[in-house]
């Protein structure tokens, strides 16, 4: 019996192509667009898209998601046809027409992806937490250094003036001594489509490919309430809002307090609960301490108050607090300040996607690389195996591993499902 190419790739194990298979992978196109394909085309896939959409240097060429009505979605707002959108993110990569990925997938899904991109050779933007456990985010970062790519984390409060803004009071002292970072992140999940999460099993719609949506986690049966935006309320996928808005608060306290090259030495986790029933499993309320080798603390908390939802910088004369367009300091004399010429600035990116395809021409640096997404998400990987532990961890941001703790450090990396590997 014959197979067919898609037969093959559905049933086989992940396939790998280096660039020099694919010719000219990598390069731009003859008429001198980018040439992207965006993988995972759900609500932030979409309004990724819409934003490259409207880059005039950027030509979408192909479409992929495991959800049928996604991809039909997308396949109009890209203007193309069912010949170029795909179920399976394998066919994109083996395309030697694209330069570089958009990858918003559930965070299970984003090592799988990004390392075989990086592999053949696409630059990527990549949907934060860079990986879901910080063993995946290391392969990516890997993957990515070796194979001479781009990346740009979707962590895009990076691009954003007001941020950077506070982020250089505190680097040049304006606050005084830096002491604590306080992040404040939502308590109550925002679960979406009426799901309480004590759904049972159901039939698989026939537009959806559950098999490739759960990939390498758990087989588990189907039910609507466990899949898309969900998932991220489900601890086989992602623990809640600790990596969903922790990663954005977080990134923004390492940009602020000067750490990017590190992460805090030490965790423990108080407060936690989780709901007693249901697929909702990852932690509802939890509050997350840590400290750095130099002393400073920052907590991590779960709250309902909105207008804690961002990143407090507290030092030793006043404190700032960040959250996206918002910049708010303990007076106004703070908020007054003019920098200096002697003042250290921070990178400046005005828009976080366009910023990518700046640095993809110029094979220059982006606002949220690798290496810099992965210190952000390992915090939060560090904060999700304390409440899971129960205890106080010490932690080695060089060798990325637990010390003294051998259930902390299995939970380095997620059980996978064959055929799925990293």
């Amino acid at each position: 019996m014959k197979t067919s190419r898609r037969q093959f790739l559905q049933s086989a194990a992940p396939l790998i192509l280096p660039a020099a298979v694919l010719g000219r992978a990598g390069a731009v196109s003859p008429n001198g667009k980018i040439r992207l394909a965006c993988i995972g085309v759900g609500g932030q896939g979409t309004s990724n898209l819409r934003a490259f959409l409207a880059d005039e240097r950027v030509q979408v060429v192909a479409i992929c998601d495991v959800d049928g009505q996604h991809r039909d979605r997308a396949m109009e707002l890209a203007k193309l046809t069912k010949a170029d959108c795909y179920n399976d993110f394998r066919e994109v990569l083996a395309r030697s027409d694209v330069d570089a990925i958009m990858n918003a997938t559930p965070d299970h899904w984003h090592a799988h992806i990004a390392v075989a991109a990086a592999k053949a050779g696409k630059d990527l933007y990549s949907e934060k937490p860079l990986g879901a456990s910080i063993g995946e985010g290391r392969a990516i970062c890997e993957a990515v250094k070796q194979n001479q790519r781009v990346l740009q984390c979707g962590t895009w409060r990076r691009s954003g003036l007001k941020v950077r803004m506070a982020c250089e009071l505190v680097r040049n002292g304006y606050i005084g001594e830096l002491k604590e970072i306080e992040v404040g992140v939502p308590g109550t999940f925002a679960i979406r489509g009426g799901f309480t999460g004590m759904e049972g099993p159901e039939s698989v719609p026939a537009h959806l490919d559950y098999a490739m949506w759960m990939g390498s986690s758990p087989e588990k049966p189907y039910t609507a309430a466990r899949c898309h935006f969900n998932f991220r309320w489900i601890d086989d996928y992602a623990p809640g809002y600790i990596t969903d808005w922790g990663a954005h608060f977080v990134d923004v306290a390492q940009w602020g307090a000067g750490m990017d090259d590190t992460t805090p030495v030490e965790v423990s986790a108080s407060q936690v609960k989780r709901r007693d029933k249901g697929l909702y499993d990852a932690p509802e309320e939890f509050r997350l301490e840590y400290r750095y080798s130099n002393g400073v603390k920052m907590t991590m908390f779960s709250t309902t108050d909105k207008a804690t939802y961002g990143t407090r910088f507290i030092g030793s004369e006043g404190w700032v607090f960040t959250e996206a367009e918002q910049l708010k300091a303990s007076s106004m004399d703070i908020l007054r300040i003019k920098m200096k010429e002697s003042d250290t600035r921070l990178f400046v990116s005005k828009h976080h996607h366009r910023n990518f395809i700046d640095a993809v021409l110029s094979r220059g640096q982006t606002a949220a690389p690798a290496e810099i997404a992965q210190r952000a998400a390992v915090i939060c990987h560090m904060g999700s195996i304390a409440a899971k532990i129960g205890q106080p961890l010490k932690f080695d941001p060089k060798t990325e591993r637990f010390e003294g703790s051998d259930a902390a450090n299995a939970m380095l990396t997620r059980p996978m499902r064959g055929p799925w590997t990293i």
